[in-house]
């Protein structure tokens, strides 16, 4: 089959499938929300949950299989993220090529949220139980020539709240663009294409989190440092909702009218929601900053009268002997900040005399 073949049907399967989950939601509708939280600490620190960086990060073939390579193969990550309160969550990833078929990555993600006390009406307890949610991906990725990747996930979603369980199968498809002479990647991903195979309670289904995202990265040519700009949740132009603490909303006390924004700064804003920036300082092979800002975050969680740092994100990267080890910090809100922790290594390394 033929490159031109190729794109065609990966484009052809794409817009089939973004044609039938267009009318997902964000926000608190749908279910398996987990499958969106970001577990890379690398990606977590430049503001998103995806990169569009071909360097053989296995972290980034969750998010984003068409950067699935063969030199994920052997790879090992664990991720790990210490979230509000005891929850918890994160993954384990390992990659392997066979033969001519290309790479595959499985990847376990999880997401722990601690215990719960019951409790009845009148506020008697009766013990406690928990709830988890669990998701096996085997992500496959192939080269179509020296510029053109596609890849694709296969998901098995498991859900349990105390009694109720819920399991679904989801799909993502993506495709890049390498060009190695800039060092510029521009990758479009449809993420979580799929459905409830049993819902919590039966015969009430919900929606699965699909997102549209397009991401582009540079590393420039005579300075160390490489941007990302991320498009999200494409699918969707007006992510806003009504605030009534927002002070563009309010009622004027003279006027009795509810103010508005002008239409240049509602267009603006509703435009910024999908965009997110990062950067990444790399002055050695061993050690790299990174830096995000997500406009959406810092407008959904932030608090008017003291926006602090939310929608702000910073982190580190280390390579130590035959680790890479990343620790971020993203700001969520003011009262705290989760901390993302990832390990990645080759496994070869340690057959190697």
């Amino acid at each position: 089959m033929t490159m031109n073949k190729y794109l065609s049907l990966f484009l052809i399967t794409t817009l089939l499938f973004t044609g039938y989950s267009a009318q997902s939601q964000i926000g608190g509708d749908g279910v398996y929300r987990f499958l969106n939280m970001p577990t890379s600490a690398r990606a977590a620190a430049m503001g998103g949950n995806f990169l569009a960086v071909k360097d053989g990060d296995i972290t980034q073939a969750l998010f984003n299989p068409s950067l699935i390579s063969p030199e994920m193969s052997n790879n090992l990550a664990l991720s790990f993220v210490d979230y509000y309160t005891d929850i918890n969550y994160g993954s384990a990833s390992y990659g392997r090529t066979l033969g001519k078929t290309g790479t595959y990555v499985a990847t376990m993600q999880y997401l722990n949220y601690g215990e719960f006390t019951y409790a009845d009406d009148a506020g008697q307890t009766a013990g406690t139980f928990t709830a988890n949610d669990l998701a096996l991906s085997i992500g496959w990725g192939r080269e179509l020539d020296s510029l053109f990747t596609i890849g694709a996930n296969l998901k098995l979603i498991y859900s349990g709240m105390e009694d109720y369980q819920s399991f679904g199968v989801a799909v993502d498809v993506a495709g890049s663009y390498y060009n190695p002479e800039q060092q510029l990647t521009v990758s479009l991903v449809a993420r979580n294409i799929g459905t409830q195979l049993k819902p919590y309670i039966s015969g009430d289904y919900d929606n699965l989190p699909f997102e549209l995202n397009i991401g582009v990265s540079q590393r420039l040519r005579h300075l160390p440092f490489r941007y990302s700009i991320l498009l999200t949740n494409l699918q969707k132009w007006d992510l806003t909702y009504d605030d009534p603490n927002d002070p563009d909303q309010q009622i004027d006390p003279i006027t009795g009218e509810v103010n508005q924004k002008d239409g240049f700064s509602e267009f603006a804003d509703k435009a910024m929601r999908h965009v997110v920036v990062g950067g990444e300082f790399i002055p050695s092979k061993y050690f790299s900053i990174r830096v995000g800002y997500n406009y959406q975050r810092r407008q959904e969680l932030g608090v008017y009268n003291k926006m602090g740092t939310v929608g702000f994100s910073w982190g580190l990267g280390l390579n130590i002997s035959k680790f890479q080890i990343e620790y971020s910090r993203a700001t969520y809100h003011l009262n705290g900040s989760p901390n993302y922790i990832t390990i990645r290594t080759n496994l070869s390394d340690f057959s190697k005399n």
